[in-house]
């Protein structure tokens, strides 16, 4: 037996019940029962791949991003945990197209819409099973990446779930995560309490808790901090039923600190790879005027510093993270042999570009300079078969190993230590 608990607002733990097998089997039947009454994301079913991309879902942006360095096959195997209505699935397909995903989803009607969305839209490597994370290891083979975004924090034992998930990945593999934090959702976990105790013996009737809580915002003084932080963030998105429904009237929710994360992780016995958003985590943005702050924080833990951080900048939502299981390699390319002999290609998560200016693979402006913009140029498209060495490519222009270092930092380009014939 465990005891289940509660994310207070500065970040303390509130053991409320014990958390039984049957207690377990109630919540996860209460979570599907949601999504079958409002399957989610609800974004619309369309007849042709999805527009733009999410470089976490792209597997070599993703294998770049957490080691440094093209993979070395992109005919790998993901899974979709906690697919939903396909919106991730259906992007996974498409921006992997040697890849074969699998989606898995508690919700019978979340499924269906699933399974639709991916066939209009021609994802047809997916495939599909209603089945808990829990019961996982019930899939054949290990999967190189797994998706989870959303899921965990609406499991009643999630460190139970981030165990099942990592009994799944093969290693060298990578386990992309996102959960929610409790400082940036504490509106919300107000709200939440709030229609609860309004519905009474009718929570579960998720139509009659959108229906009180659309009531109560309608009700709420525009000056309220709950209806005036609603409005800023998620007014656009909560005009959906389905997405006020998940917001605010979920029947299960873990909202987490750094502190309380870091135990999640560590359960998992993978390896920390790094926050998806380092912009985020860089604490010279918040206090880099100071030096004796920064000096200060330099005697801080990783961990400590990443607490430091959410505490002085509490608008963040949610984490968003790269787990894996070793090996993986790690390339920082300071080996001038090892640059001049790797081929570089443009990042494939780039929109805007042949530009000067356009955004870079996290959807943030990028302006390159005149020599920047024609080395970018003469690099291999993504997937190109056939392609020129760094070491060539500098014969021909006047670009420097420090430039290409540069670019590569800023994940413009993507280096293969191999050539992309023996890939």
């Amino acid at each position: 037996m465990r005891f289940d608990t509660l994310e207070t607002q500065n970040g303390e733990l509130k053991t409320t019940f014990p958390m039984t097998s049957e207690n377990e089997a109630a919540v996860s039947a209460a979570v599907a029962k949601l999504y079958d009454t409002y399957p989610f994301p609800p974004e619309p079913l369309i007849d042709e791949p999805p527009p733009g991309y999410n470089w976490r879902w792209h597997w070599p942006s993703a294998y770049n991003f957490c080691t440094g360095r093209a993979p070395s096959s992109n005919a790998v195997s993901i899974l979709d945990a906690g697919c939903g209505s396909g919106v991730g699935t259906e992007y996974l397909v498409h921006l992997n197209p040697e890849a074969q995903v699998t989606g898995i989803d508690l919700s019978a009607g979340t499924l269906d819409v699933a399974r639709e969305r991916c066939q209009r839209s021609g994802a047809d490597r997916a495939t599909f099973h209603q089945l808990s994370i829990y019961d996982v290891e019930q899939l054949e083979g290990q999967f190189d990446l797994i998706n989870c975004v959303g899921v965990l924090h609406h499991m009643p034992d999630p460190i139970k779930g981030i165990q099942a998930l990592a009994t799944k990945l093969a290693p060298g593999g990578l386990l992309h995560i996102f959960v929610y934090a409790a400082l940036g959702r504490w509106e919300i976990s107000l709200m939440q309490q709030a229609i609860a105790m309004l519905q009474g013996e009718r929570q579960g009737d998720y139509r009659d808790g959108v229906h009180i809580g659309r009531q109560l915002f309608n009700a709420l003084p525009e000056t309220n901090r709950i209806v005036k932080r609603d409005k800023e963030r998620w007014a656009l998105e909560n005009h959906q039923d389905e997405c006020f429904a998940d917001m605010y009237v979920h029947p299960q929710e873990v909202d987490y600190t750094i502190d309380t994360l870091f135990e999640l992780i560590d359960a998992s016995g993978l390896d920390f790879v790094g926050f998806s958003n380092p912009r985020y985590w860089d604490l010279n943005r918040l206090v880099g005027e100071s030096d004796d702050v920064m000096e200060r924080a330099q005697n801080l833990s990783d961990r400590q510093r990443y607490r430091l951080i959410e505490l002085l900048d509490p608008e963040l939502t949610h984490y968003e993270f790269f787990l894996s299981r070793p090996p993986l390699p790690q390339f920082d390319w300071s080996n001038d042999e090892s640059v001049l002999t790797a081929v570089p290609s443009r990042h494939a998560c780039m929109s805007g570009w042949p530009a000067k200016s356009f955004f870079d693979y996290d959807y943030q402006l990028a302006t390159v300079t005149e020599a920047e913009y024609d080395f970018l140029s003469r690099c291999a498209e993504p997937g190109e078969t056939e392609a020129q060495t760094v070491a060539a490519l500098i014969a021909d222009t006047e670009f420097t190993l420090d430039q290409v270092r540069s670019l590569q930092r800023r994940q413009l380009t993507v280096l293969s230590p191999m050539l992309p014939s023996h890939s």
